[in-house]
């Protein structure tokens, strides 16, 4: 038997330059075969591993596998990411709403499909909160064993269970310190917030900012102690954050401190609103989160004056002036600081939640730009569309979309993006059938598609199924040779698409 080494070298170096030691006619042949014997011989001699041992099972999921043909939905939507042709949109934005409803409806994902479930989140970490909530137990177990998918145990969703707190506390990543102390706050709060405090002058300054962060959920006068404190923290960015979240705690030592300078601030006086903002950011100030310097280029006064609105109790208002908010905003308000006490009102709103300011502020939708006036009422349309987003999202889904609806059909499609974006997916069928009818005036306006490509890329996620068929004729009315043909008729075969996804989920469960 000729040695593998032997065989090795004479197959590196070639059979002319180091012959085999036997007569052979095709001598490349022959070495083929000899070393097919060999390996023969090398594999019938070798002994089994170890039995590796069986791990225990994932632990069970009680909720509902789904159904079969959302499953095979699910299969599509994740292994053909791009979908083919222009008849459907790219499924891959279709995915997020088919995580989301699956998530709402209290189904888990079916155990063969997890693996790849996974392997989406963890390419497109929008997803990993729902992907995680669907793969359930089993993509814990998973995730222990594949190291790609470590980000599981990182992921806050809704109902996770706080794992053992001092180990994972103390000995955890960063990412999975957070998740935990969001899974702990939305479970118990004190237990959260006690947590924090024990480790707190231990930790990083970037650290401590997030982790405060997470005390947004659950915020409650129980936490005024700890996050005073935090208002003489050796990082500012960590002043700033507790300022805030007391600003939007009732009843906050913070918020009433801010009344006060609000009183001297802004008074009421026959009928009309004198503004004298602060001459200084003084000691007390800067305590309560006040930077001494705008950061964004705005003159200090104005800034200061901001900053001191935005973090007073909206109800004081009312107090001193007895006034409603609409009937505030009315107001003249001299030398004119109309501006600065409008913003520091609509942050305030924001903040606070307050939906009767929000309401208020985003007041009558305005009309359109008349001939003339396009550029001026056009910049004017652009801010109110931006602020409108933020205070759009302080008020109900119903009344968020009503609102949108109404100043859509004002001022078209090109200014209301922010505005869209803040309404609930799927939108309501009124606000559905005003972007139909907007996409209709865009189309025969002479427009073009990709001038509107960020609002259309939104109704293919969120424009509601119902209205397909008038979108459908929306394709018809097109000319063959229009650029909207296409578009219209991928759109309606999204919207076909994502009204056959919905109703495989909402389905019953078998």
């Amino acid at each position: 038997m000729i040695p593998w080494s032997d065989l090795q070298s004479t197959a590196l170096l070639g059979t002319d330059r180091r012959p085999l030691p036997l007569d052979a006619e095709d001598p490349a042949t022959a070495l083929l075969d000899l070393a097919a014997i060999a390996t023969v011989r090398q594999r019938a001699g070798a002994r089994p591993d170890p039995a590796v041992e069986i791990p225990e099972p994932a632990a069970p999921d009680p909720r509902p596998e789904l159904p079969t043909a959302a499953s095979r939905r699910l299969a599509l939507l994740l292994r053909d990411r791009q979908s083919s042709g222009a008849a459907v949109a790219n499924l891959a934005e279709l995915l997020p709403q088919w995580l989301a409803t699956a998530r709402d409806q209290g189904y888990r994902a079916t155990p063969a499909l997890v693996p790849e479930l996974l392997d989406a989140a963890r390419a497109r970490s929008e997803l990993r909160p729902d992907a995680v909530t669907l793969a359930g137990p089993l993509g814990g177990w998973l995730a222990e064993r594949n190291h790609d998918w470590r980000y599981v145990s990182r992921t806050a969703v809704q109902g996770g269970q706080p794992q053992t707190t001092d180990q994972l506390w103390h000995e955890g990543l960063f990412a999975e310190r957070v998740t935990h102390l969001t899974r702990l706050r939305r479970q118990d709060p004190a237990a959260a917030r006690e947590l924090l405090r024990s480790t707190w002058s231990t930790e990083r300054a970037e650290d401590r900012l997030l982790f405060l962060d997470t005390l947004q959920e659950g915020l409650s006068p129980a936490d005024e102690e700890f996050l005073e404190s935090a208002l003489t923290d050796r990082s500012k960015n960590c002043r700033a954050m507790a300022a805030e979240l007391l600003s939007t705690l009732p009843g906050s030592a913070l918020g009433q401190r801010m009344a006060e300078r609000a009183k001297a601030a802004v008074r009421y006086q026959d009928g009309k609103l004198l503004v004298t903002p602060p001459a200084e950011c003084d000691a007390g100030m800067q305590r309560d989160g006040i930077a001494p310097k705008s950061p964004t280029g705005r003159g200090e006064r104005a800034w200061w004056l901001g900053e001191v609105i935005a973090a007073t109790p909206l109800a004081l208002w009312p107090q001193e002036t007895g006034c409603t908010p609409a009937e505030l905003l009315a107001l003249p308000v001299k030398d004119g600081w109309t501006e600065d006490l409008h913003e520091g009102w609509a942050r305030a709103a924001v903040r606070q939640g307050d939906a009767d300011w929000a309401r208020a502020l985003l007041g009558q939708v305005p009309s359109s730009p008349r001939p003339g006036r396009q550029v001026v009422q056009k910049r004017q349309a652009e801010r109110t569309a931006g602020a409108a987003a933020k205070l759009l999202a302080v008020l109900p889904p119903a009344e968020r979309a009503a609102w949108t609806a109404g100043y859509i059909a004002g001022h078209g499609l090109g200014e209301a993006f922010q505005a869209l974006g803040a309404c609930a997916v799927p939108w309501t069928p009124p606000l559905s059938t005003a972007v139909v009818a907007a996409l209709r005036r865009t189309a025969g306006s002479g427009g073009y598609p990709w001038s509107h490509s960020g609002v259309l890329g939104m109704t293919e996620r969120a424009l509601a199924p119902e209205t397909a068929t008038a979108v459908e004729e929306l394709a018809a009315e097109a000319g063959a040779d229009s650029p909207w043909a296409e578009t219209f008729t991928r759109l309606a075969g999204t919207l076909r698409f994502r009204e056959a996804m919905l109703a495989e989920l909402l389905r019953p469960a078998a």
